[in-house]
Parts: structure tokens; sequence; C-alpha cells
């Protein structure tokens, strides 16, 4: 890796840093900070794992750090921390917006961690991926990484989404490497990174099969010999290290979460337990969990299957939204593919699509078509083959979820898929064939000499001049959507201020610009303003006297009287009601059918003049 390289790196990066940094510094808590940011500051101070057991601790861990510095007021007397179950939203309210602490700087003291935490993330993929194939991939890769609006807005928020993704590659990365070279130390490394992924999200549990099916793959592709025989048992001697990996990933789980459960009470940790897996329908799993609750040695294990059966609910009941018009509790196959075609950058999707015609013609124009020749390729690129598994798996198993909630679910993909496309855009920029001709004429080999100058240095100019200008316009497109990466759609969506028409909830109003329309209020010198909010803010901390809760079936507001409303909850209210699904005609806001809002803070929050 030469010095220009890393320095090219390091100057991606610190911008990155900056977009992340500024665009965040005015926007509100999201929805989901709301439970992550008093659950974090609650482990580190109370040791006591009661708040947000369905997501793992380290995301919320590192966001609370520098909180721990700040003197803040914690209220642990509140029933909403003593007799609550999982009282998360509400000791958010309260720890946040309601006990005397700076909410604004509790929330941007948080987030700073998670920024730091994606500036390693791009710096480690930057230096994988240069270590495998060179700078420029490494480069390329990085740059559609930092200026991802995907990447940006989740990239800055108290969220599990960023955790995920870097999860999902250290955990990938350090699998592959073991699968190449099955040393000790290799294995031991892998599993302290299954460890720490499990840490992060559990979704991550998904690991474990796409494990097996990269090392199925990995002995078919890699062993010259035949026999099946010889083949199902190096299978197995993998298969029996994989299961030890996965044993070092649960003592690295132990101590970190046994931290967790240190002061939380046995016979609470067991109540809690209890009440939210009562409706779990696998019972075995559930009573074996319940079972571990209070168990002095076990409790730490308890609390971490504890929170892998939550997801398992939550993702089985589904959660409502409004997606193309409907409203929904149930998923459908067309979300995420269309989000990640209507969110990410359109020069990308062109890049991606000449390295697809770039691929396919390349398969079309080997010289061998055969098993053998497929298998030597995977064994030689077998880092692609598995990015290519996990993108496949992992789409699938999305697709096919009932949680339809947000485009940062497939966040985990993107760096494979960054890295994909930018070893097929830097092979085409430099692909040539060369002229060869046996003819001993001088005119003929002058001829061809001028041939092969113009294909290997003449002729990649024009390649690298397309690359330069998409480049430039995914640069120029993430620079000009800032803040408002979290509303960000592309053209192909209706660009950020109409995307709200395609899907909201965190992929467009999360809540973000509660702030900006306090500032709005206070330009207008608005005295009183009715609002409906969705997000992690709170308008009575910011607005006051001048804030009125208001909904739809209060009614239209009086002539005179402002009204403000989340996108969410306006689309949520006017999509179709999927089949047994069912919106009342006094919650649809009837009232607001044939008005114009005057204006909007930032993207997210409609604002109406009665």
């Amino acid at each position: 890796m030469s010095k220009i390289s890393k320095i090219t790196a390091v100057l991606i990066l610190g911008l990155m840093f900056v977009l992340l940094f500024f665009s965040a510094w005015n926007d509100s808590a999201t929805m989901d900070e709301l439970a992550h940011i008093p659950s974090g500051y609650s482990y580190l101070t109370q040791n006591d794992y009661r708040l947000n057991p369905e997501h793992p601790p380290l995301i919320k861990d590192l966001s609370a750090l520098p909180l721990v510095f700040l003197n803040l007021n914690f209220p642990t007397n509140v029933p909403e921390w003593t007799k609550h179950i999982n009282g998360q939203w509400d000791m958010g309210r309260i720890f946040i917006y309601e006990s005397g602490n700076n909410a604004d700087r509790i929330i941007r003291f948080s987030r700073f961690p998670i920024m730091l935490l994606a500036i390693l993330f791009g710096w480690m993929l930057f230096k994988w991926t240069s270590k495998l194939y060179g700078d420029k991939v490494g480069l390329l890769t990085l740059f559609f990484f930092a200026f991802s609006p995907t990447m940006i807005a989740h990239s800055r928020y108290v969220t599990t989404d960023l955790g995920a993704a870097f999860g999902f590659f250290i955990g990938l990365a350090s699998f592959i490497n073991f699968l190449k070279t099955p040393t000790r130390k290799n294995i031991v490394i892998a599993g302290i990174a299954f460890g720490i992924a499990q840490l992060l999200k559990f979704s991550l549990v998904i690991l474990a099969p796409i494990y097996l099916l990269l090392a199925a793959i990995w002995i078919f592709v890699d062993e010259a010999e035949p026999g099946l025989k010889y083949r199902l048992k190096r299978f197995g001697k993998i298969v029996w290290k994989i299961i030890l990996i996965g044993i070092i990933g649960l003592l690295v789980i132990w101590p970190v979460y046994q931290f967790h459960v240190w002061d939380y009470p046995p016979e609470r940790q067991m109540a809690d337990t209890e009440f939210t897996l009562s409706s779990f329908g696998i019972r075995p799993l559930a009573d074996s969990v319940i079972w571990l609750a209070d168990k002095p040695v076990l409790r730490a294990w308890g609390q971490y299957f504890f929170g892998v059966l939550m997801v398992m609910q939550r993702a089985a009941g589904g959660n409502t939204g409004y997606f193309l018009g409907s409203v929904s509790s149930s998923g459908t196959p067309l979300y995420f593919p269309l989000l990640y075609l209507l969110k990410e950058s359109l020069a990308f999707h062109i890049l991606t699509l000449i390295a697809l015609i770039f691929g396919i013609r390349n398969i079309i124009n080997a010289k061998e078509k055969s098993l053998r020749a497929a298998s030597e390729w995977a064994r030689d690129n077998f880092v692609l083959v598995s990015a290519m598994i996990f993108i496949a798996v992992y789409f699938l198993q999305t697709i096919t979820s009932n949680l339809n909630i947000g485009i940062r679910h497939v966040m985990p993909t993107l760096p494979f898929i960054y890295l994909l496309v930018a070893r097929q855009t830097a092979r085409w920029v430099k692909s040539y064939e060369i002229i060869i001709n046996g003819s001993e004429n001088i005119f003929d080999i002058i001829k061809n000499l001028l041939k092969n100058f113009y294909r290997a240095y003449i002729k990649p100019l024009k390649k690298c001049c397309l690359v330069a200008i998409l480049l430039a316009w995914m640069f120029l497109s993430a620079v000009l959507s800032a803040p408002h990466y979290v509303s960000y759609f592309n053209a192909l969506g209706g660009g950020t201020m109409d995307g709200y028409k395609i899907a909201v909830d965190s992929n467009y109003d999360w809540g973000q610009d509660l702030k900006r329309l306090k500032d709005f209020v206070e330009d207008n010198d608005i005295e009183k303003i009715k609002i409906d909010y969705f997000g992690g803010g709170n308008p009575a901390y910011y607005f006051g006297e001048k804030y009125e809760s208001w909904w739809s079936s209060k009614g239209a507001p009086e002539p005179g009287n402002w009204f403000a409303i989340s996108a969410t909850f306006l689309q949520s209210s006017k999509g179709k009601p999927a089949k047994g699904f069912v919106i009342k005609p006094e919650d649809s806001y009837p009232w607001l059918n044939n008005k114009q809002p005057v204006a909007r803070a930032g993207t997210s929050i409609f604002i109406y003049k009665f």
C-alpha cells in the first residue's frame, strides 16, 4: 500500500467525518435513539440490563461512554424504572428531556463515538480490499462507502445499523482468512470476531449458517482430489472448527453480558424474561431461556439468548408501515430491492451496470466453460464469491421478512456490494486485448504496436473520464444532500423532497427535523402550533407552552392556527389499508385532503396554516 493511497484514504475519511458531524449537529433525536441512549447510559452506570434487551449492548455502551463524564441525572426512583417491564421509551423521555439534563448535549455527545466507528470501519475496509486487490480497488471501495447517502445517514445516530454492518464485515473477513489459512491463531481470531459481532446485533446469528455454506463451497472449489468421501471427511473437520469458533464467540459474550447484569436483580431478570416470552411460540426455547435467567453463572447467557428470542418474536409479528401507497404490517418482497434502487446514488447504479455488463461479457468470452474452470475461478476469487453469496443470502432473508421498516436493515450488504463494483470497475478501465500478428512486414508490426498502444493507454482514458464523471456526480450528490441524508432519494424515487411518496419511517422521516420546526416557529414569531410528531424528539421540551399535541380525530384547527405533522403519520393515515388492516375514517386526516402545506421543517415535517 503506497503512501499516496493512505493519504488519499485519510482525506476521503476526513470528508466523510465532516459530512457526518455537521449534518447531524441540528438533527433531533430519531425514534430508536430515544430507547438506545438511556439504555446505554444505564448499562454503564447501573450495571442493569432491564432496558432494551432486544438489542446487544456494544453500540449502546460505545455511545454512552462520553455521557459518563457529563454528570447527568438518571432517575432510578420512577415507576418506569422500578416497575415497568422494558420501559425504554419512557425512560428515554425522562432521562433526556425531563430530568434537568441538556438534551441536545446528550444527543450530540452520544452520536460522536458512532461516527468514529464509521471512520474506523472505512479504514479497515480500505486496508482489507487494498491488500486483496490493490490500492485502486481499495480507494474506490472506500469512496463508495464514504459517499453513500445510506451509509452517511445511518452512521451518525445511536442505532445498531452501523454496528451490524461492521459485525458482518469482521465476521466474514476473519472467517475467510481462517478457511484459507486454518491455523489455531486464525481460529481464535475468527471466534473473537464472531463474539464481537454477536454483541453488535442479534441478526448476526445468521453468520453461523453462512459459515457452513462458505466452508462447503471452499471444500468443493479448493480440493483437487475428486473423491466425495474425502471431501465429506474434510468438511467434517472444518465443521468442528466452526463449532470451536462458536464456542469462543460464546466465551467472548459471557463477560460482557455478566457485567451488564451484575446489578440486575435475578428475580427481576427472571420475571421480565418470563413475561416477555409468555407468547413466544416455540416453548422449549422460551422455557430454556427463562430457566437460565436467574442462575448465577448462566444468567449472562440467559440475557443474551433472551434478546435473540425477542428479535425472532418481533420479526414474525412485523411492523406497521407505509410503502407505495399502502399501509400494512406484512412485508413485501419488493420493499428492499426497490428502496436499494431508489436510495443509493444513480451514479453508483450506473457503475454497477457497467460492472455487470463487463462481468457477463467476460463469462461469454471465456475460452473454457466448464465446471472445472468455474471451480478454479471461484478458488482464485473466493472473497468475491463469498461476498456474492452473503449478499444473496442476506437479501433473501430480508425480502422474506415481515419487518419492512427501512433500507438501513440491508446496510451489512453494502460494503460487499461496493467491493464487487469497485473490483469490476477497476478491471474494466484497464482491460484491453493485445493484437498479435505473425507478419514480418515492418508496416504491419508498426501498425500493431500503435494499435496496442492505443488499446493500452489511449482507450482507457475514455473509461477513466466516464468513471471520474460518475464519481464526481456521486460526491456532489452526497455533499448537496446534506443534512437530509435520511430523506435522500435519487431522481428515480422523486428526489429528496418527494421520496416520502414511496416510503417513510427511517427511509424518510425518523423524527430528525423537530428542531428545524422549532427554528421555523421562532423565525415566524408563531405563538402557538399544534403538532403530530413522529420521532425521538420531545415537542414539549423544545416548544414549551407554544406546543399543543394534536391528532386527526380532534378535527381541523380553528382558522388562523398552525399545524405540523410528520410525514410518517401523514402517509400512514392516507395510505390504502392492506387486506385485513383497518384505518378508521376519523384517523385519516380528512380535513387535510384538499389543503397544501405552506412550508416544511427540513424535509419531513409538513406545516399548514388554517
